[in-house]
């Protein structure tokens, strides 16, 4: 059965819509966000009737586009999943959207190799894979790196939409540090992933109004407020995360060049996968290779470096080789402890 690119712009709308449990979704409010969906993809602001999204929810309903979606109504007026973890993106491709798929693969390909286009080669690799796994019913040949248990993904685009249309949101936010939830007014300037995490850098609303960084799997959900939207007058948004392993950092934040050793063993590892694209070699014998690289110090470069082990030891600045001995003290004493209970193993 034909369905025309609004049709499916109506779907995938209501779908994001219906997964967030967090606002209850009125027939009429499903009209309005298709609407702005359509006007936002397609540039169209006819408006969608309210016959068309009745129309949509029974289509979504049925096997004719496979989704056969648990949409009820409750107290006659809300619409919502029965079940909270379905999605019509969990469901199978059907031929329409495997051909779908195949133009856009076709498309994108004619971009491989031009040098402003290097991200999309990862995109058309992941892209024909899904389809010939498709169409063949055999197991991916690539096995790209995935988290299926990350929370937060439903905000991405809610969040793209309010930062591209300049629109202040409200926050309900509770980071892991805080007992209890807080709500906030706030301005999205970039989105931005980090080992599968994502993030949202932007302005809080407050008399003392900061740039913050909010995990998106910490967001217990959003609202658009009317409250005017802030701009950016001082990020470079190009170059902000330039001189940062990771998303930790403060505006103003200086780095400094570390410096660290590494065993010959090891060295092709951080040779071939630098840790960051300031990297050099300074100097090298038979136990191992110096390296230096210029970042601004924080949690994540922590992180990074512990992550070697023995295999490395940081020789500068001195302030991070504190912090780094410090963090291997309390290792060792985690496991020089008595008190810890162990699981019984099997």
């Amino acid at each position: 059965m034909p369905v025309n690119r609004n049709a499916l712009i109506r779907y995938r709308t209501i779908d994001q819509c219906l997964q967030n449990h967090f606002k209850k979704w009125t027939l009429d409010d499903l009209i309005e966000a298709c609407g702005d969906a359509i006007y936002e993809y397609q540039g169209i602001d006819t408006g969608v009737s309210r016959r068309t999204i009745q129309a949509d929810l029974e289509m979504m309903r049925s096997n004719k586009l496979g989704y056969e979606a648990p949409i009820v109504v409750v107290d006659k007026k809300y619409y919502t999943y029965s079940d909270k973890n379905y999605s019509i993106t969990n469901s199978p491709l059907n031929q329409q959207d495997m051909q779908v798929l195949s133009e856009v693969s076709s498309l994108l390909k004619q971009f491989k190799g031009f040098n402003h286009f290097t991200d999309l080669n990862e995109m058309v690799s992941k892209l024909e894979d899904k389809i010939y796994s498709q169409k063949t019913q055999s197991t991916p040949v690539i096995d790209f790196e995935k988290n299926d248990n990350l929370k937060g993904l439903e905000w991405i685009e809610v969040i793209r939409k309010a930062i591209v249309a300049r629109k202040t949101i409200c926050i309900t936010y509770q980071s892991f540090k805080a007992r209890e939830a807080s709500t906030f007014c706030f301005s999205g300037y970039l989105l931005k992933e980090y080992r599968n995490r994502w993030f949202v850098l932007g302005m809080q609303h407050k008399r003392n109004a900061h740039i913050m960084n909010l995990a998106l799997d910490r967001i217990q959900a959003i609202e658009e407020h009317d409250e005017k939207y802030r701009e950016n007058r001082t990020l470079d948004l190009a170059t902000y995360y330039n001189d940062c392993i990771g998303v930790t950092k403060s505006p103003g934040q200086r780095d400094c060049e570390v410096i660290f050793w590494i065993d010959a063993a090891n060295a092709p590892y951080v040779i071939t996968k630098p840790l960051h694209h300031t990297q050099k070699l300074l100097s090298e014998d038979e136990t191992g290779k110096i390296f230096s690289i210029r970042v601004i110090l924080n949690f994540e470069l922590e992180r990074e470096l512990l992550g070697f082990g023995s295999k490395m030891r940081v020789l500068g600045p001195r302030i991070l080789v504190k912090q780094l001995k410090q963090q291997l003290t309390k290792t060792l004493e985690n496991y020089n402890r008595d008190s810890i209970t162990t699981p019984q193993l099997p």
